[in-house]
């Protein structure tokens, strides 16, 4: 059997990170999770997770964004799927956002986590 593709998850709070690879997982997905968006970033320069899709939440903290997280990550690989987390940012995806990427508000149920990354992946398949 195939290794489970690799995402990318960046989400500040805990309980959320641990429902999110939860989610992921019944999937079919592997979460390779971190908590700021400059860990992201070195993860993702990194290379060697190999991360196939970005799942991160929009409002993190002190650092950088999701959507300036999202920004750099597409410098570098132009088609990188991203999916955005927010609960009250949704109304800025339309001006932040990066083209063709998904947002899903929060609360969402597990499965429309999966679903999301799944579209993403099969639309660049």
């Amino acid at each position: 059997m195939s290794n489970p593709l690799r995402v990318l998850v960046v989400e500040d709070e805990a309980l959320i990170c641990s429902f999110i690879e939860d989610a992921l997982s019944d999937g079919g997905f592997e979460a390779c999770s971190v908590h700021s968006g400059e860990a992201a970033m070195s993860t993702f320069r990194d290379g060697r997770k190999q991360c196939r899709a970005l799942l991160t939440d929009v409002n993190l903290g002190d650092g950088i964004s999701g959507w300036e997280l999202a920004r750099k990550i597409r410098e570098i690989t132009p088609d990188f799927p991203v999916v955005y987390m927010t609960s009250a940012s949704a109304p800025d995806w339309k001006s932040q956002g990066v083209d063709g990427s998904l947002l899903i508000e929060k609360p969402f149920a597990p499965a429309q986590l999966a679903a999301a990354v799944s579209q993403l992946l099969d639309t660049r398949a």
